[in-house]
């Protein structure tokens, strides 16, 4: 077969980039056209997202594929982060920059939820977990808005982008999932949870699944840009669906994935929804997956703590790249202490660093105090977290889980992926690095019937790129700090 190129918007909470993918009919070979940053800004008391001008970045990053000699795409799609979105007027025009998921105006309204209509009873519906971040939660806080009651139609992040390129207002599935909205079983909206929590139902659009082509690119961008009209393709549009489409699993056998960078989501893939008062006690959540499969998961705080702590010493005049943070960790005595990655104080931006070293002291513990000492105690914290999600999952199905599949960008960090096949006493298969945006150019082939489906898919990545593989060790070592990792940390 000749060469087929499909354009991957990948969009995370501080950098996106346009990644063209060619595929040969054996292979991929992935390419990045254009980087840029993804700035959210703080006005007033609130924190928004800058999507104009990250438009304008999607627009730089067609005008550089196609100036690059590639007018021949076949086909664009986006993912990014879950929850956040727009709200449009009747004509279509945007009401405001959309909230950021760490936006404050939310706080308080899960308490407001399960006193209007009870926790239990929004997961036993949705399948969903409770996050300080979900979608119903901000809706909830702008009731009474007056944005809101303008409001005739509401496009989750990738659903903007989307609708941008092609004038087509859909909500794709997998982002529809995060929003606590959704019925699980049936995957649709949830129009009675709606009517209960006073949220508008009109505003809600047509939920398509991933594969679905969404649009093709306006005459004027077409103009614009010096291309031809490129069809739009829904992928898995929430960043975690794409990501495990590119899980290389070769056979049916259990096993957990982690998709690992700001953010650490770990999991395994359903047929149905697990929603039972084991996966409600223990807040796992059950989100929209790709070929009609369901990712059964925790959200658990990823390397947005070291990348925080990072930051902050930059701010008082310390450079470190990542790999100065690594060597730092290694040379630190481990099992020292711990933290809980989930506890809430470390949700926000700021001073990381202090707020470790406060949880430490307050669980009293030994106060990491050298920026190696922080990074280890952070790290291994994250992989005990893993553990215990490990623990959880075989649990809750009564299986044991045979490997774990890490993927994304954080399995960079060699230290973590050592980590967590230590903590968890798994093998852990590592790779591929870029997992999002191939998975994200995977379902844009199956779109175009140029891969068959997922099985075919997982085999072209197991040959296209490298797995690394971790094995277990210092086992005695591990457990007893996972004995000392419980006594402040549950799930």
């Amino acid at each position: 077969m000749s060469v087929c190129k499909v354009l991957a918007f990948d969009f995370g909470a501080s950098s996106g980039r346009a990644m063209l993918i060619a595929y040969d009919g054996k292979t991929l070979d992935l390419q990045e056209m254009h980087r840029f940053s993804n700035d959210p800004v703080m006005i007033g008391d609130n924190f928004y997202w800058d999507v104009l001008r990250l438009f304008h970045e999607i627009k730089t990053g067609i005008l550089k594929t196609v100036n690059a000699g590639h007018k021949d795409i076949m086909a664009i799609g986006f993912d990014t982060w879950g929850v956040d979105f727009g709200l449009f007027d009747e004509n279509g025009r945007l009401l405001g920059n959309p909230y950021h998921y760490r936006d404050t105006r939310k706080d308080g309204m899960l308490e407001q939820l399960d006193k209007e209509v009870g926790k239990k009873y929004v997961f036993d519906r949705t399948g969903i977990e409770f996050a300080f971040f979900n979608t119903v939660l901000q809706l909830m806080a702008l009731r009474g808005d007056p944005a809101l009651k303008a409001a005739k139609h509401l496009l989750f992040m990738p659903d903007i982008f989307n609708y941008f390129l092609t004038g087509e207002m859909k909500n794709e599935y997998t982002e529809a999932s995060t929003s606590q909205l959704l019925d699980a079983r049936s995957k649709t909206w949830d129009y009675e949870l709606m009517e209960r929590l006073d949220i508008p139902s009109h505003i809600f659009k047509e939920i398509v699944h991933p594969g679905t082509i969404v649009g093709y690119l306006t005459d004027a961008l077409c103009e614009e840009l010096g291309c031809p009209k490129i069809p739009v393709i829904a992928v898995g549009s929430h960043d975690t669906a794409s990501a495990v489409a590119s899980v290389p699993v070769a056979e049916d056998y259990p096993y957990a994935f982690i998709s690992s960078g700001t953010w650490a989501l770990m999991g395994t893939e359903l047929e149905e929804p697990e929603i039972t008062d084991a996966s409600y006690t223990y807040s796992f959540t059950n989100e929209g997956s790709i070929c009609g499969k369901i990712q059964f998961m925790k959200n658990i705080m990823g390397l947005w703590i070291v990348q925080e702590c990072r930051r902050q010493w930059e701010r008082e005049g310390k450079s470190f790249s990542f790999s100065d943070l690594e060597q730092a960790a290694r040379k630190a005595a481990p099992h020292r202490s711990f933290i809980n990655p989930d506890d809430p104080s470390f949700a926000p931006p700021g001073n990381m660093p202090r707020r470790i070293r406060e949880f430490c002291e307050k669980t009293g513990q030994p106060v990491p105090e050298t920026e190696g000492e922080i990074i280890r105690c952070a790290m291994e914290s994250l992989a005990l977290k893993c553990r215990m999600v490990s623990d959880a999952l075989e649990d809750v199905q009564g299986k044991k889980l045979e490997a774990i599949h890490m993927l994304g960008g954080g399995i960079k960090d060699t230290m973590l992926c050592e980590f967590v096949a230590c903590a968890t006493k798994k093998k852990v298969a590592a790779g591929p690095v870029e997992a999002t945006a191939t998975g994200n150019a995977l379902i844009q082939l199956m779109a175009l019937d140029k891969i068959g489906n997922l099985a075919e898919a997982r085999a072209i990545v197991r040959d296209s790129f490298p797995i690394t593989y971790y094995e277990p060790k210092n086992q005695e070592e591990w457990d007893a700090a996972y004995a000392t990792f419980k006594k402040y940390v549950t799930l």
